[in-house]
């Protein structure tokens, strides 16, 4: 997008078209409007695909005629994730260091008197100014500057609340260190810390959580947050006196279509309890709980036993309800054989199955073609090991909340007695 394109998508009869052709494919809408010079017909057709994908990210927000771009769409918080993290910050006064399209700056505006948005980029910002005005926000002040010079410039304390979500893209690579992001939070930490009592970092879900106290001492609180089992982001709670403290670890496991929230928590490695052989029940904890190092904290407040020492599937004779995570009935166990699996696949009449695999030598795609088996949403088989090591596979079948069967439409008379 550029600034006289995002100039003509602000024009009234330009969001009149983009509101009445929202549910057109844009590719079918740029063909029917090609030569229409009057119009922007490439930004048109990029908000479409935009606004497509905000009415499942963002659906709070599709009643109004927002703009984006696709790179700051697709880095922007969900809905539930945003509404999460609003919930743990609150006071008087925020300043978001990383605004992009706003997104949280937003959901912040509703727990806070003042925001300050803080961007780099000039054209987010006048997007941006465009989005508050649609929604009706006033109490979002639109800085367009360097985040740590500005912060730099307020009086110590001013703020209650720092949010960052440094940028992990610069100059098209794309990185997970907190160092090498921007505004480089590492490096900014003393400072960021002389200026307000608490700082909420928002961190890629894929950044290795052991070791951060050393990078940021403040740390007091690491969050890694999920929402309906995909890891989304990691939240690094700060506080300035929380320098001599341990650390809290923290898995949050949030869902879409509910307010419902699961948390997990811990500061020291738990035993991990294994059991004998595979129960009747084999259960895989949330990704955000596998994560955050948490599952065996879970397991032993759920008293569940691992199937080996190494990886994070459980198993118990008794079904759990309200798992966090996902439940199978187990079919049978067998130790794997490559010469003897074959039978055991024509035995169970297996020609198609979800493969699970963790810590075992071949991959789902080797196995897949090895043995030609198909996908399937019902049968899955686990690889991986037993307590002793040896190579093993788990025949079982989901087990369906009625929320889930209620959601995926699956015939729960189909599946396993749960």
């Amino acid at each position: 997008m550029t600034f006289e394109e995002l100039q003509r998508l602000c024009d009234p009869e330009v969001q009149l078209l983009i509101e009445l052709h929202k549910s057109d494919d844009p590719d079918v809408f740029a063909m029917r409007f090609h030569g229409h010079k009057e119009l922007p017909v490439r930004a048109i057709a990029e908000q479409l695909a935009c606004s497509q994908k905000a009415a499942k990210k963002l659906p709070h927000l599709s009643q109004y005629n927002l703009l984006y771009t696709p790179l700051a769409l697709e880095q922007a918080s969900g809905k539930r994730t945003a509404e999460y993290k609003s919930s743990l910050l609150s006071g008087k006064r925020v300043i978001d260091l990383s605004g992009g399209v706003g997104v949280d700056s937003m959901f912040l505006s509703r727990v806070f008197q003042e925001v300050v948005y803080c961007e780099r980029d000039l054209l987010l910002c006048a997007l941006f100014q465009h989005n508050l005005k649609q929604c009706g926000i006033s109490n979002v002040q639109v800085q367009h500057c360097d985040s740590i010079d500005l912060l730099s410039s307020y009086p110590d304390d001013y703020f209650d609340w720092i949010f960052v979500d440094p940028a992990r893209r610069e100059e098209g690579r794309r990185s997970i260190a907190l160092g090498s992001a921007s505004p480089d939070v590492v490096a900014s930490h003393d400072m960021m810390l002389c200026k307000v009592t608490r700082v909420c970092i928002k961190a890629s879900p894929a950044l290795e959580i052991s070791g951060l106290k050393k990078l940021l001492p403040a740390l007091h609180t690491i969050m890694v947050v999920s929402v309906d089992r995909e890891c989304k982001e990691i939240l690094l709670l700060l506080d300035r006196e929380a320098i001599e403290k341990p650390v809290t670890v923290k898995a949050v496991c949030l869902s879409s279509d509910s307010e419902c929230v699961t948390e997990i928590f811990g500061d020291g490695v738990v035993e991990r309890p294994l059991a004998s052989s595979v129960r009747e029940y084999i259960y895989e904890p949330d990704p955000a709980i596998i994560k955050a190092k948490l599952s065996d904290v879970l397991a032993r407040g759920s008293r569940l036993e691992f199937v080996n020492k190494s990886v994070d599937y459980l198993t118990s004779d008794r079904k759990i309800e309200a798992f966090p995570g996902r439940t199978f009935r187990v079919i049978e166990g067998v130790p794997y054989k490559p010469k003897s699996f074959r039978s055991f696949l024509n035995h169970h009449a297996i020609t198609g199955a979800s493969i699970q695999r963790r810590d075992f030598p071949l991959s789902p795609g080797e196995l897949r073609k090895k043995f030609g088996l198909l996908e399937s949403e019902r049968v899955f088989l686990f690889f991986s090991r037993d307590r002793e090591g040896h190579p093993i596979c788990i025949y079982a079948l989901r087990c369906f909340s009625e929320d889930e069967a209620a959601l995926s439409g699956q015939d729960r008379s189909a599946g396993p007695e749960c």
